[in-house]
């Protein structure tokens, strides 16, 4: 099997509803931040790793980004009828991906300084790690309003707690998928099994992370990009 990652996964089907009426047209992931749609943000941290393959998840307005992506080379996993979540996405677009870990990466987050998916490839050590997990203190977690998402040791491994919050960017070993029954399911059920193995690991994120989850949080993304040097 594979032991590092060749392959990546964006996370781009869900239907943005916190984004009120800004996803009345389009999906959340076309919703321009500093006048380029979150996805392509996503995509220009992709570049740097250069994976085998890139492979998007689309449901909710699909069509439109089927013409956004295909032209890029990503690959696409649809899902219907039903959204199927972060698990159940990700194990449906595996054929795609193919074997071994993989990165994920959620667009709807801005990040200014090192790219989160370098760190990660560097830290990344398939032997005692089944995922690894960028995080952000939530002190610095700009746009996040709500508690953390995970504790973390010296040692990088993580506990359920409230310090960091996730940041969207992670190594993962998708072979757990295949345990569970339902179609549509949360990673975090998968990440809990790690947990009791205590092979779920994170990696504090350096510089600047913006949460893109509503209309309040484009307007910091956007302030944040403009004060930055990038």
């Amino acid at each position: 099997m594979t032991q590092n990652p060749n392959a990546l996964m964006l996370f781009a089907a869900g239907f943005g509803a916190r984004m009120g009426l800004m996803t009345q047209d389009r999906p959340k992931p076309l919703i321009p931040v500093a006048n380029r749609p979150l996805i392509d943000h996503a995509l220009n941290l992709v570049d740097s790793i250069k994976p085998d393959k890139v492979v998007a998840n689309v449901h909710y307005k699909a069509e439109m980004l089927v013409d956004h992506l295909t032209p890029k080379g990503v690959l696409l996993s649809h899902e219907q009828p039903d959204v199927l979540e972060t698990g159940g996405g990700l194990r449906a677009a595996l054929p795609l991906l193919g074997p071994g870990p993989v990165y994920t990466l959620n667009p709807d987050a801005i990040w200014v300084g090192p790219n989160p998916l370098q760190l990660l490839k560097s830290a990344w050590n398939s032997d005692e790690m089944d995922a690894l997990l960028i995080c952000i203190p939530t002190a610095r977690a700009v746009g996040f309003q709500r508690d953390g998402d995970f504790d973390v040791d010296a040692k990088g491994h993580i506990t359920r707690g409230t310090q960091v919050v996730y940041g969207g960017a992670q190594i993962i070993k998708p072979e757990g998928l295949s345990e569970f029954d339902q179609p549509a399911f949360s990673l975090n059920l998968l990440w809990d099994k790690m947990l009791r193995r205590n092979r779920l690991f994170a990696l504090n994120y350096p510089g600047k992370w913006c949460d893109v989850g509503n209309p309040a949080g484009l307007a910091l993304a956007e302030s944040m990009l403009e004060n930055s040097d990038v």
